[in-house]
């Protein structure tokens, strides 16, 4: 029970691994998972394998507590109780549907959870729900299909579409698709059927086409878009300066017209002075917006672009805190809903971030916990926690009211002790010291340099 001897002392001594635990048995609740099955697989069905097993099984390998697919399955056979082969069969089929769904489940509760503990940030733009859009495909995978084994080119499994909401700094929306080759902007319409009014999508150059621009406005949303050297315009008037940002970058600023199906719009185009160039060599960066002066200046939207680099740290920390890509999976399906489940659990580590930000505060959070630490320690004991307390000492908090379980999580973050996980900071990286002389299989004494240098000293 909650107020048992054990489970005073987890809470007591670790309870961010208890924290931890809270989140999961939450946003992995089979019901809540099979529910999402049901609703939107449309040829897929449940017979003696349900899809709450598989995404249990699938997220001991993402989390890496299990070091393959395999071995995740041999963890969980009594509970599988199926055989392998149908195992991997039901996994390389289970549909696109589904896993964005899973996506947009975890972000309506990782959301709501965050908004009952107050921790929303401000809008970057005031009365605009600002969202970033990024692509990523996934990397190759190895040559295991037998349709594979002959080719020496990478196989692609897919790639998929991120959509990054800015206030709760949850993934809210994904779109994934199989054929790994395609444009992303082949998804331009899906994003667009998910636009709402005073949304403000925000998106490199990649993603800036006159069609999404346009479609966009039709929406009555807005737009901040790296621009694209192939869209073309019409300038109005001369470029006129309008300041620095914030890092430093000096703005200017020209009225531009843009054509698209016989159809005009005059929009912003900010150009902004790099203090370093881009990787590609650009000392200038060119903005395209149909924010209205009166809403934000050009330093303000040169802000905002910038802001777009959020979305790429999340993809790192999916990279190095997460598996989001096993490579031994080479069917589509299997790999995308891989990286889907992946998504899904960030949000619940931002939602876990989230609530010690509710305790310790913003700046204590980001400047002095470590999450490395924290995995560390999670690492260490999340299994022996199991095995002192088993998973049904945990299923009431499935179905907690929404307030009581934020008010939980929040006590619980409030025993974690910021000093404990301190992060280390470093100086300035200095240059390394000249070497001598490289000579191919020299070697030295380690023993007679010191002995060298203490004699000299």
């Amino acid at each position: 029970m909650l107020l048992g001897g054990v489970f005073k002392r987890f809470i007591d001594q670790r309870p961010y691994c208890v924290m931890v635990r809270m989140a999961l048995e939450r946003m992995l609740s089979p019901e809540r998972l099979n529910s999402v099955f049901e609703t939107f697989a449309e040829h897929q069905y449940h017979r003696e394998l349900l899809f709450s097993n598989v995404v249990e099984a699938m997220g001991r390998v993402v989390t890496r507590v299990e070091p393959s697919v395999l071995a995740a399955y041999r963890a969980m056979k009594d509970v599988l109780r199926v055989s392998d082969e149908a195992f991997y069969q039901k996994l390389r089929g289970i549909e696109l549907s589904v896993a964005q769904e899973l996506v947009r489940d975890s972000y309506r509760e990782a959301a709501s959870v965050l908004k009952q503990l107050k921790v929303l940030d401000e809008p970057w733009i005031r009365g605009y729900d600002t969202k970033v859009l990024d692509g990523n495909h996934l990397s190759a995978s190895q040559h295991r299909i037998k349709q594979l084994r002959t080719i020496w080119d990478a196989p692609l499994p897919g790639r998929t579409l991120v959509v990054w909401h800015q206030r709760s700094r949850l993934i809210q929306d994904a779109f994934p698709m199989e054929d790994g080759h395609a444009s992303e902007r082949s998804l331009i319409a899906d994003v667009l059927a998910t636009v709402k009014k005073r949304d403000l999508w925000v998106a490199d150059r990649n993603f800036c086409t006159l069609g999404f621009m346009f479609g966009l406005i039709d929406r009555g949303a807005a737009f901040v878009f790296r621009q694209h050297g192939q869209v073309e315009y019409r300038p109005i008037g001369k470029r006129k300066f309008k300041g620095i940002d914030a890092n430093g970058q000096k703005c200017w600023e020209q009225r531009v017209e843009v054509t698209y199906q016989n159809r005009k719009k005059k929009l912003r185009r900010i150009t902004v002075a790099l203090n370093q160039p881009t990787r590609d060599g650009d000392l200038e960066v060119h903005i395209l917006t149909n924010l209205p002066q009166s809403v934000a200046a050009a330093t303000e939207i040169s802000e905002v672009y910038r802001g777009r680099w959020n979305i790429e740290l999340v993809f790192l920390e999916l990279q190095t805190a997460l598996s989001c890509e096993v490579n031994t999976l080479g069917y589509p399906r299997a790999a995308l809903f891989t990286f889907c489940l992946a998504l899904m659990l960030e949000n619940t580590l931002c939602m876990l971030k989230g609530s010690l930000e509710a305790a310790h505060g913003k700046a204590s959070v980001d400047d002095e916990i470590s999450f490395t630490l924290l995995s560390q320690e999670l690492c260490k004991t999340y299994d022996g926690m199991m095995v002192q307390i088993p998973p049904q000492e945990w299923v009431h908090f499935r179905n907690m009211p929404l307030k009581k379980f934020a008010e939980q999580l929040k006590a619980l973050a409030a025993r974690v002790d910021p000093a404990k996980y301190q992060k280390t900071k470093r100086g300035p990286k200095k240059p390394p010291p000249q070497k001598t002389r490289y000579r191919n299989g020299g070697h030295v004494s380690t023993a007679q340099i010191l002995a060298l240098h203490d004699r000299s000293t």
